[in-house]
Formats: structure tokens, C-alpha cells, sequence
């Protein structure tokens, strides 16, 4: 695996597209040539009749982006100490990918002072702290040539306003990097599902079966869209206990591993809000294949914790974890359980640094590491 270089030293950039063709530069050091042409968009394109796909998240990244903290009225009393864990995520994937902070104009010191030089800030206008969920969905040629993918947001069905800065992030981002982007007809959050690179894409009924995200929308439709859009042939639907914010997003439950092989939350209390969906998620898995044929590998995880966050107690989802270049990402609660949690996932990942970071303020806002990150594959964007 080829990895791109270490973002320290850079110096800083005067202007959001001089800092965004820094990072994508670095990037395509370890790509190869991009294909030759201006690609022209029409309404009977998708990314993948153009030959495009999404990848996996264990595929090599030039960066990744983030968000800071911005709806203070979701955070309460916590706003201050959700930007200093922001700052140490953001601080623990730059040892292994660079990072860049998306900022609301004149926030950019702000972010530089609490998260350091390694991390490049870009001031646009944004509404919330979730790029997992409200930004570009990256999807890549055999070329390496790299395009956006924009799907519909609207804050989680409607639980959150405003939102509209957020919905136009992919297209602001797009066309700071030049890249073509497709706009698909059907909302859903990064959060929402996992695609192995292979063909495969596994996610959960809730959110995307949501009445107030695709009202009219049936799973044959869906499953139209997800493979004309992210370039998979088959989609396995998997449950989860709805929650505050997501109504159940896959990343709270389920990390992929590799193809063919699963993470999957399955507590032993039975008083765990997904006790039962577990259940039937082994049930699930057990008589699926994925695209290429084979049976899917399951590693049960049944490390659970609790924490809190001020006078709040929250749950800590450790498999909301995310996979940077070489490392795993995973949030913490503070307690013994965390030293379980992170023995596993390094025997789940041995070939990853594993690397704990504050999880229980995230977990108030409403996710983790995860939520709060959106990787960009190694590619040069095609241009529009």
C-alpha cells in the first residue's frame, strides 16, 4: 500500500483552492496518470456507466476532510470541549493521512491554534460537524481519475435546521477540486452504508427506507440507484435500534474489515437496545454471499460502554471507528471496556496502528471518529 506523504512542514495557503491542490497533490504522488479529455455531463450519465466506483475505506487515501464544530446549540455546554476533541482527532489521523478542516469564515485561526500546523483549515459557509453524512461521496476509474458523488441531505429527515450550506457542500467541493459531479436522485448519508470495493454494499433498512428521507422510495429503487451511483451489483440489508439522530446508521453497528468480512456489534445484555437486531443480523449474514460469491465472515463484537459526557450519560460506539492509511481511529469511553475494545480491534487489524481518541463528548453530538470524517480516495478529479 502506498501511502501519501506526511503533511508536516507545509506551509499555510492564502486561499481554500491553493489549500485543497495542496493536499490532493501530495495525493497524486501515488496515483498514475489521469485519463485525457473534458468529460461533459448529461442527465443519462451515472458514475457508473462512466466506469466509475466507490472504494473501500481501507483503500489508500490523499487526505481526509472534517468539519469543526459549528450548531453550538447541539453541543449545549459542550461546544468548547467538542472542538478540543475534534482538534485530537483530527491530530491522530494526521500522523498517517493529511487532514482538512472545513471552517466557518473566520474560524480558520481558531482551528489552527487547537488543532496545529499539520492540519490545513478552508473556511466555507457550513451549517454542522458531520462530513461523514452531508459531504462528497468519492468514486474512482481504473485511471485513477476521481469524480463526486452528491447525494441528497436534509439533516436526518428534517431533525435539524438549517441545513441548506450543508446540502451544498459536495458541490462547493467539487468545484473547488474541478471534479465532475453527479447528482443523485435519492438521499443518503455517508453514515449509512459500507461498500467493500468489490461489488458489495451493505447497510441498514432504517435510514434510507426513512419516509421523511425518500418518501416514495421503494429497497428495488434504492438498490437501482446505490448501484448506478457507487458501482455495486448487490446490496445486503441489515437492521439497527433507531437513534436520536441517524434512525440506525450501519457505522454504529458494523465496520467492514476486508471483502467477505464483517465487524459486527452483537452484545451479550440483553437489555442492549440492538440485542434482538443483532440477532437477526447474524441470521442475515448467515444465509448471504456477497457480490463475487462468498459467504460472509462475521467477527462478533460484544464490547459495549457507557460514559459521560458532562451531566449527560452516553453510549461510546467503539466500531464507529475510522480506517485511516495504516490506523484505526476508535473513540473511548474513559473506562475498562476501552482496553477490551482495543485488544480486538487489533487483532481484528493487525497490520493498523490502533488509535484510541475522546469519544463520549462525540457520542453526545451524536456519533464518532466516523461520523466526523469522509475520506478521499488517491485520484486526480476529473474535470466537469
Amino acid at each position: 500500500m502506498t501511502t501519501p506523504r506526511s503533511p508536516s512542514g507545509r506551509s499555510d495557503f492564502p486561499t481554500k483552492a491553493a489549500a485543497l491542490t495542496s493536499v490532493i497533490k501530495e495525493g497524486q504522488e501515488a496515483g498514475e496518470s489521469p485519463g485525457e479529455g473534458t468529460m461533459i455531463v448529461t442527465d443519462a450519465d451515472t458514475p457508473r456507466a462512466d466506469g466509475f466506483h466507490m472504494p473501500a475505506e481501507w483503500a489508500p487515501h490523499q487526505c481526509c476532510l472534517m468539519a469543526w464544530p459549528t450548531r453550538r446549540s447541539l453541543w449545549a455546554g459542550l461546544y468548547e470541549q467538542a472542538k478540543l476533541d475534534y482538534a485530537e482527532v483530527a491530530r491522530s489521523i494526521a500522523g498517517f493521512e493529511p487532514v482538512v478542516m472545513i471552517c466557518r469564515p473566520g474560524v480558520s485561526s481558531e482551528v489552527r491554534n487547537l488543532c496545529g500546523s499539520d492540519i490545513e483549515a478552508i473556511e466555507i459557509e457550513i451549517d454542522d460537524s458531520w462530513t461523514r453524512d452531508n459531504g462528497p461521496i468519492f468514486v474512482t476509474d481504473d485511471r485513477s481519475s476521481l469524480a463526486v458523488v452528491d447525494f441528497g441531505f436534509n439533516a436526518w429527515g428534517g431533525k435539524y435546521h438549517p441545513y441548506d450550506r450543508d446540502a451544498a457542500l459536495a458541490a462547493v467541493l467539487a468545484d473547488l477540486l474541478g471534479a465532475k459531479r453527479y447528482q443523485a436522485p435519492i438521499v443518503l448519508e455517508g453514515g449509512a452504508f459500507f461498500v467493500d470495493g468489490e461489488g458489495t454494499l451493505v447497510t441498514t433498512e432504517g435510514p434510507l427506507l426513512d419516509p421523511n428521507r425518500n418518501p416514495h422510495a421503494t429497497k428495488a429503487r434504492i438498490e437501482q440507484v446505490l448501484g448506478d451511483y457507487l458501482g455495486v451489483e448487490q446490496v445486503l440489508w441489515l437492521v439497527a435500534a433507531p437513534d436520536r439522530d441517524t434512525d440506525g446508521h450501519i457505522d454504529g453497528i458494523a465496520q467492514y474489515v476486508r471483502p467477505g468480512v464483517l465487524l459486527l456489534l452483537v452484545p451479550g445484555d440483553r437489555r442492549d437496545d440492538n440485542f434482538a437486531f443483532a440477532r437477526e443480523n447474524l441470521r442475515r449474514l448467515g444465509v448471504a454471499s456477497d457480490a463475487r460469491g462468498r459467504p460472509f465472515e462475521v467477527i462478533p463484537f460484544d464490547v459495549t460502554a457507557t460514559a459521560m459526557a458532562g451531566p449527560h450519560r452516553v453510549e461510546v460506539p467503539y466500531l464507529n471507528c475510522y480506517l485511516a492509511n495504516a490506523a484505526v481511529i476508535v473513540p473511548l469511553a474513559g473506562t475498562a471496556a476501552d482496553q477490551l475494545a482495543l485488544t480486538q480491534l487489533k487483532a481484528v487489524f493487525p497490520d493498523r496502528s490502533v488509535i484510541g481518541v475522546p469519544g463520549a463528548t462525540l457520542s453526545y453530538g451524536g456519533g464518532g471518529p466516523h461520523c466526523i470524517t469522509q475520506q478521499m480516495p488517491i485520484g486526480r478529479p476529473v474535470p466537469t
